[in-house]
């Protein structure tokens, strides 16, 4: 698929366009009338989940074949997802925390620059900040990540900020929370080859496609004693991504807003909204603490809802959430063929 054949859309580079929040975005961009063009390497992501747009192999370290993709489609704008996530194993592995994260940012932007792409939107997260003093967490919360992977999200952010003032990118950085659930239409949902998230954990749990979830710690200072998140909605997460892309495009120099709902749910709390929901227990045991993870992260929405319409996280209350997820699971528990 080139530019041509998709007359009248804007093309935006979407880096990790075949992930979970990423092939979400992709579906959200391709209804407001963009042409996403999905660039991945697929280490994490899947090619089937690329159903808008045309899918690029990359990896986000190359520069020649950044260059080259953006030469041939001209995008308008990048949306940059393509990153190491896993908490856990940024502990362990810094060193590809780092060059991932923050060489790959830089990388992105020199092309951008050559280019002459000056909007760019960044999947950021929460834990940017650490365990924080106080919540819900504010955009004036001051930044103190525990671990290698928001450390290294955290220079990624400065690096954009400092490209911003020296070189005119205009820039949105979305530190969002719990990504969770899958597409109302039953198109993509979570699939990855090492899973870390609670909900599809959870739920392959109980179609039997995982053993029994491991809960990480129950003596959080909680009144369960179990982690509190804030969990949002990918289609919503996703519609957030376009909104901020279109808040660039208008002229808006730099955005930085959480993306969280405001309200926690406890890892306790999740397991009895899928019980209710499946009409079935959610097989689990209780694990040690991972290294690395704070005990509550609830995000202040206020600010996103100033900057992106109050009503961007109209899907994003857990049961809609699991809902979603659960439909998406069983469909592909079906089709995959397992009891």
């Amino acid at each position: 698929m080139s530019v041509q054949g998709e007359a009248g859309r804007t093309p935006i580079l979407v880096t990790g366009g075949a992930g979970y929040i990423g092939s979400h975005t992709c579906k959200a961009l391709w209804r407001a009338g963009y042409l996403p063009v999905s660039y991945d390497n697929l280490s994490i992501g899947n090619a089937e989940a690329v159903r808008w747009g045309p899918l690029e192999r990359g990896d986000i370290l190359d520069a020649s074949r950044l260059d080259a993709v953006c030469r041939e489609y001209r995008p308008q704008a990048v949306l940059h997802f393509a990153a190491l996530a896993l908490v856990g194993e940024s502990m362990e592995a810094p060193d590809l925390y780092y060059r991932t994260n923050v060489t790959g940012v830089i990388t992105l932007l020199d092309v951008c620059r050559a280019q002459g792409v000056d909007a760019f939107v960044f999947s950021s997260t929460c834990a940017v900040y650490g365990t924080p003093a106080r919540v819900p967490i504010s955009e004036a919360t001051l930044p103190q990540p525990i671990n290698p992977y928001g450390a290294s999200k955290l220079m990624a952010e400065r690096v954009l900020a400092d490209y911003g003032r020296a070189f005119g990118i205009r820039h949105a950085i979305l530190r969002y929370f719990n990504a969770a659930g899958a597409d109302p239409d039953g198109e993509s949902g979570e699939d990855r080859p090492v899973e870390t998230h609670l909900v599809p954990l959870a739920l392959d749990a109980i179609l039997g496609r995982r053993p029994p979830l491991k809960v990480m710690g129950d003596d959080y200072p909680t009144p369960d004693g179990t982690a509190i998140r804030d969990y949002i909605h990918v289609s919503d997460l996703a519609d957030a991504h376009v909104a901020a892309l279109e808040r660039l495009l208008d002229g808006t120099c730099a955005l930085t807003l959480n993306l969280g709902t405001g309200r926690g749910y406890s890892v306790r709390e999740v397991l009895a909204v899928a019980a209710a929901i499946t009409g079935m227990p959610v097989p689990h045991e209780i694990a040690p603490r991972r290294p690395g993870d704070p005990a509550e992260l609830v995000a202040d929405p206020l600010a996103a809802r100033s900057a992106l319409g109050r009503d961007f996280v109209a899907r994003s209350d857990l049961p809609s959430i699991i809902e979603t997820a659960w439909r998406w699971h069983t469909r592909r528990n079906r089709r995959s063929g397992a009891a």
